[in-house]
């Protein structure tokens, strides 16, 4: 048990130096936060007339029938539309630090479960590294990608931090679990 703590606990911090490396240093996500000159007449405009939450602009009210909805969707063809994530009040800088902390906690749970998993396995340092690099693919494909598919976002930086964090994650762990 022992073991898969400490595998756990580096594997978690390798993930999250990585990621805030390619949040700040790297600027990888950078596309996704893109200025805009006109962002304080934008949100004083939803702030007038959106409550917080998330927005697919145009979209029909919930109960809205199938034939109606078809046509609303004809109609805004080739028309401009909108993904928002609408909030009242940011909180990031009094947040920084819990949220940090519960990244962190996140990605130890997230390596010792591939540990619980691994170990389950007979596995030497090149399975082990390929079955973390190919779980960072399985959980960028079914996640960020499906999304992009939809919504049409930029998501190469998030295939980098799945390929590159848990690749070096699959390094330390091939070398600690394989070792006797």
């Amino acid at each position: 048990m022992k073991k898969v703590v400490i595998a756990s606990i580096v594997g978690g911090l390798l993930l999250f130096i990585w990621q805030t490396l390619s949040w700040t240093v790297l600027e990888l996500h950078s596309p996704m936060q893109s200025y805009t000159p006109k962002q304080d007449e934008i949100l004083k405009f939803l702030n007038e007339n959106l409550d917080e939450g998330n927005y697919f602009l145009p979209t029909v009210p919930a109960g809205t029938s199938m034939e109606e909805s078809d046509k609303a969707m004809t109609a805004a063809a080739g028309k401009p539309w909108a993904d928002i994530r609408f909030h009242k009040a940011m909180n990031m800088q009094q947040n920084m630090g819990m949220n940090m902390i519960r990244g962190f906690l996140i990605d130890i749970i997230a390596v010792f479960l591939l540990c619980w998993f691994l170990l389950k396995n007979t596995s030497d340092f090149k399975t082990t590294l390929l079955s973390c690099v190919a779980l960072g693919l399985i959980s960028y494909l079914t996640t960020d990608y499906t999304f992009q598919i939809w919504y049409e976002t930029k998501t190469i930086p998030n295939l980098i931090d799945a390929i590159a964090g848990w690749g070096l994650c699959g390094i330390w762990l091939g070398w600690w679990l394989s070792r006797k």
